[in-house]
């Protein structure tokens, strides 16, 4: 059940009446009607993808929730510790087979054929079905409850219902944002509430989304990158370049608009997730990037995986080695195959190169400050190149991101490679990027350097509104967002991790 749809329009108007209708009641009965009311809507928005996977979901949630508790009660150092490998096998055993059985068979396939001279062919029947939709969400959700309950930085929740709930609440499910059990959790416990801000900033929100998804990306998708991407060699090298900045602003007009969506509807639920995207092509450098793009994934990963690995409490080498075992599993997490690991290579790459720059630049600077600097003000030769330096730090970070997503986007290394050669043609006819495209190219790209104030007053005028006004305002993103759509429903472009 896509975001983009009617059919969501009408399941959410649905879910909308019948919350708010429960949580009429103050009492806590009345409450647990309610939470059970969205945890059934929540199984049956996810049994609407496939119903197969649905005991999947549960046991999962199920197991986690036993053995969190169990781990909280035991002193035992050696037998928590064997719960906790077990809840952490269980969860990537799940995700494993699920998401990489098929990855990793024909691989093996590849390599007996390399070794043997034999052709590299896998039987149907090895093969698993296809992978859970949202399972690296939910998987990465309900484990690091388990986590939170180990390293005492959390209580086990006294409530089965609430905790089925916090895994399978339907805005978060499918695509995130990953969402901490401390930030979820004590929502629903607490009696709903839904302010006539809440409910403004909500449509807002899913207003906003919707525009960046049927009228930016799946645009760009529909009528540059698809096409780009699947035929380099038909197009010129600025007709390529152009389609990279295309992917580029799709996936993220595509991934932060569900977000928008995403955290709009649970608002309008009483419900209120993190921030997900900050701006993320407004980066200095790649570490600036992984603080504003995928903000859950990336803090879940420092968290959960490269602070576990050391960190960077180590020597510099183990640092390295941590942020880039760190990126090579993230790019894994994104999909089975090799093209997202080199998407990960590159990022680590990148984050490592970033360290060391800042380490020499941090080794360098003692000897170089003047009177100036030490009393807490730049000289006014720095003050004149910090913005041209500033934005030449923003330019190359862009560009290396988008290089990185040639390697996300192509299906092979070889299709990757002919798009390099293509830009590397230097060829600069251009007819198909007619000027309603570049625009729609512009607008998703510029947007990122609007300033935030504007975004915010913007927003808080809609708030502000008379509700006759915000109705026609809606009314009107609704009749272009018709305009704009296209014959069907383009899947959001993270539904595939």
């Amino acid at each position: 059940m896509l975001f983009n749809t009617l059919r969501y329009a009408e399941f959410f108007a649905a879910v909308f009446v019948g919350s708010w209708a429960l949580a009429r009641f103050a009492r806590t009965s009345a409450n647990r009607a309610r939470l059970v009311f969205l945890l059934l809507v929540s199984y049956g928005f996810y049994a609407a993808w496939d119903w197969r996977y649905l005991p999947l979901i549960f046991a999962s949630s199920t197991v986690d929730f036993l053995l969190a508790r169990a781990i909280a009660r035991e002193a035992r150092p050696r037998a928590r510790r064997a719960m906790l490998i077990a809840t952490v096998a269980l969860n990537l055993g799940f995700l494993g087979f699920f998401k990489y059985w098929n990855f990793a068979i024909e691989n093996a396939a590849a390599l007996r054929a390399l070794l043997t001279g034999e052709p590299a062919t896998v039987s149907t029947a090895f093969r698993v079905l296809l992978p859970p939709v949202g399972i690296s969400f939910f998987t990465f959700e309900s484990m690091s409850y388990v986590i939170d309950v180990y390293r005492g930085e959390l209580r086990p929740h006294k409530s089965y219902l609430r905790y089925l709930l916090f895994v399978a609440f339907f805005p978060h499910l499918v695509a995130g944002p990953i969402v901490r059990p401390r930030d979820l959790l004590p929502q629903f416990e607490r009696a709903p509430s839904l302010t006539r801000e809440q409910g403004g900033e909500g449509m807002f929100l899913v207003a906003i989304g919707l525009v960046k998804k049927v009228v930016l990306s799946d645009q760009l998708a529909l009528n540059l990158v698809d096409r780009v991407f699947e035929r380099p060699e038909n197009y010129s090298a600025l007709e390529v370049l152009a389609g990279v900045y295309g992917y580029a602003a799709q996936i993220y007009c595509d991934f932060s608009g569900y977000t928008d969506i995403a955290i709009g509807s649970a608002l309008l639920l009483g419900v209120r997730f993190p921030k997900n995207f900050d701006a993320p092509y407004k980066a200095r450098n790649l570490a600036d990037f992984w603080r504003r793009w995928h903000i859950s994934l990336s803090t879940w990963l420092r968290d959960y995986l490269y602070i576990p690995l050391g960190g960077n409490r180590g020597s510099e080498l183990a640092t390295y080695r941590n942020l880039m075992i760190t990126m090579l599993l993230g790019g894994l997490w994104h999909g089975a195959s090799w093209n997202f690991v080199f998407w990960g290579f590159l990022h680590g790459l990148g984050l490592a190169v970033t360290r060391a720059f800042q380490r020499a630049i941090r080794r360098r600077r003692p000897g170089a400050e003047g009177a100036g600097e030490v009393a807490g003000r730049a000289p006014a030769s720095s003050s004149l190149l910090r913005f041209p330096l500033h934005a030449l730090c923003v330019l190359l970070t862009f560009h290396y991101v988008c290089f990185a997503w040639i390697f996300f986007r192509v299906p092979t290394f070889s299709q990757a490679v002919l798009i390099l050669r293509q830009i590397g043609t230097l060829t600069t006819f251009h007819p198909n990027l007619p000027p309603v495209l570049v625009a729609l190219l512009g607008v998703a790209l510029l947007s990122h350097y609007v300033p935030e104030r504007l975004y915010e007053r913007a927003r808080a005028s809609f708030i502000a509104a008379p509700a006759p006004l915000q109705g026609a305002l809606l009314f009107l993103v609704a009749v272009g967002l018709h305009e704009a759509a296209s014959a069907t429903a383009v899947p959001f472009v993270y539904f595939q991790f």
